[in-house]
Order: structure tokens, then sequence, then C-alpha cells
């Protein structure tokens, strides 16, 4: 950062990736209640593998905001993630830089497919949330992950096996509750909006011989009539 300006990566930044040992030296807060809090934020945004999920906790241990979104696969490095973070929080909540200490804590929910141990990709994800939360003036929480295994809180060892990646598929479908509710059978099913306006009668299609045959009967009553009077 030159001047107040966020210039971008520097050669001088070093690897931007945690390890498992970092992380758990960081002293990072535990959750009261992880599985609820899992839970809670599944309920809300139902991420699939790919997915990750922000939220921020007050004081309280209250999820007061909270935000979803996937990143491109080519993104993989700890600074991609930092302003993806930091984008969506400036999105839901405002800062705490005026505070002279953080009061709210960011955690965040990484879904993907793979094994519940810590990867290269999540030491990406926990760099990226430490920058984001001290750019942001929050405290850094927990990371976790969502894998075909269950959830797991990286660094405390806490972990459970639902929800996992594929509970995606077991939300509520909202359109079938849209549809119209099935009827006996036999009873017309009523129409909606107005009624459409009554079309005119078309008239029989009639040859053209017909027609002019027709026309001849007629022309010659009329001179009858006229020659009798």
């Amino acid at each position: 950062m030159i001047n107040g300006i966020d210039r971008g990566p520097s050669r001088h930044d070093g690897h931007r990736t945690i390890t498992l040992p970092e992380w758990e030296s960081y002293g990072v807060p535990l959750l009261r209640a992880p599985r609820e809090f899992v839970t809670e934020l599944h309920l809300r945004h139902l991420p699939q593998p790919g997915t990750t999920v922000v939220a921020v906790l007050s004081a309280e241990n209250r999820v007061v905001a909270s935000a979803s979104f996937g990143v491109r696969p080519q993104f993989d490095d700890g600074w991609d993630h930092r302003n993806a973070l930091l984008g969506h929080l400036r999105r839901v909540t405002p800062h705490d830089l005026k505070r002279s200490r953080p009061s709210r804590t960011a955690v965040l929910l990484r879904c993907r497919e793979g094994g519940p141990d810590w990867t290269e990709q999540d030491g990406a994800w926990m760099w990226a949330l430490r920058a984001a939360t001290e750019l942001h003036g929050l405290r850094c929480g927990p990371y976790l992950t969502l894998t075909p295994a269950g959830w797991q809180s990286l660094g405390d060892g806490r972990r459970g096996r639902n929800p996992h990646s594929g509970s995606w598929e077991l939300g509520p479908v909202h359109t079938v509750t849209e549809l119209p509710p099935r009827l006996p059978r036999g009873v017309p099913a009523a129409a909606d909006g107005p009624p459409l306006p009554q079309q005119p009668t078309v008239a029989p299609v009639t040859s053209l011989s017909a027609i002019r045959a027709l026309e001849g009967v007629h022309d010659g009553r009329s001179v009858r009539r006229t020659a009798a009077r």
C-alpha cells in the first residue's frame, strides 16, 4: 500500500498462504456452538462445492451479516481471495476501523470437494481472511470447511458429519409450491384471468357455382314479381 492506495501484490509480500501450525499459533477465537453456526449458515446459503460463505458475528456471537459467492478456478492466490472477501464484507456490513479494538468477528466457511485435511488452497483462504478482516476493522475468526466427510473447524479439531458438501441437494425446492393443486378427474380447471371475448361465428364456405345458381333463382323471382304488378 502506497500513500493509502492499494497498488496490488508486490514481490516483497512473500507467499500468501498460512500453514496449519501457523494458524493454530495465532490464537483464533473458538466458536461457542460450531454445529449450530454451520447449520444456520447452510440453511441461509445452501452452499455447493466451490462456494465460499463469509459471516460476521456480533459481540454476542450472533450472525449479523453474511454473504456467499463463488470464485473463478484460475484465482488461487491469497491476494485474489482477499479482494473477493473484502469486497463482499464492504457490501454487507460497515467497517469498524474507527474502533480502538475490534468488537465483531468474521468467520469463513469454504465448501469444497476432497478430503477434510488442510490443503494449500485452505492456507490461501486463511491468509485472505486475516488480511481482509484487518483491512475492515474486524477480528479474524475460525476457518471452516464443508467436504463430503462433513464440516470441520481447522485448527481446533471440532467437526461433524452433517451438514456436508452435498447437503445442498436436500434443500427445499421452492418452485414446487408454486404449482397449482391437482384437481380430481372430471372437474374442469378454472381459467386464470378474465374471460376471453366471444369470437363471431364463421359462416360455412360455399362453392362459387352454388352461389351463382342461388343468385339466378333470386333474379328470376324478382323479375316475375315485377311483371305481375
